[in-house]
């Protein structure tokens, strides 16, 4: 009886050779899609960096807009706010329902009256609404208001961030401050006021642009 050589046993296993081969190219499919995974991850965080940003700075302008026609020179509160917007001293701005109404805040050198801190956005401040909600009075009775009480708001404080949230780029809330008192390229804050926020980082991103200059 004749040996059957065009079939290999059932048993035979790869060769040293092709062993090498194989794992030359899971080698080499792993290492091309390591800066692939890497750029995904980079990507992921420039992303959350840019939304923490704008969240910051929307809650700065909110704050600043609620600013207008708060804290005469002099003041403690800002009185009857729909006194001075009856004034036309206010810009107009229909975003702005309420106006600032603590004026211990703000220190003399805060012209401008940015927050003073960026706590501030989450600690809240004392706020009264904008404007006067006057309704239609029902005669002597009841129903009748004094003019005092109807300018007697109810002291409500507003709140413009839930937390300070992380810079994606350090893994820290160390964000760096610039007052409307300093240029752009300012490394040190003044303390003054909070006029914008940037990354701690001096990464590069994938754009070729610092965190930093964000």
């Amino acid at each position: 009886m004749t040996k059957d050589t065009t079939h290999p046993r059932p048993d035979a296993g790869y060769s040293l050779l092709e062993m090498i081969a194989t794992m030359s190219i899971l080698a080499v499919l792993v290492m091309g899609s390591i800066p692939l995974v890497e750029n995904s991850v980079k990507r992921d965080r420039e992303v959350r960096l840019r939304e923490s940003l704008r969240m910051i700075r929307m809650a700065i302008d909110e704050f600043k807009r609620d600013s207008y026609g708060a804290c005469p020179q002099g003041s403690v509160v800002s009185g009857n706010p729909a006194a001075v917007a009856q004034g036309g001293n206010i810009p107009s701005d229909p975003r702005s329902r309420a106006v600032i109404d603590d004026c211990k805040i703000f220190e003399t050198d805060n012209l401008d009256r940015y927050p003073p801190t960026l706590d501030i956005l989450v600690e809240g401040v004392k706020v009264k609404p904008r404007g006067l909600n006057i309704t239609g009075g029902s005669g002597i009775g009841e129903g009748t208001k004094q003019a005092s009480e109807i300018n007697d708001a109810k002291e409500l404080k507003k709140v413009y961030l839930r937390e300070i949230p992380i810079d994606p780029m350090t893994g820290k809330k160390d964000w760096r401050l610039r007052s409307s008192y300093q240029d752009m390229n300012s490394d040190n804050w003044d303390d003054i006021n909070v006029f914008d926020v940037r990354s701690a980082s001096d990464g590069t991103a994938l754009n070729g642009e610092k965190y930093k200059d964000w």
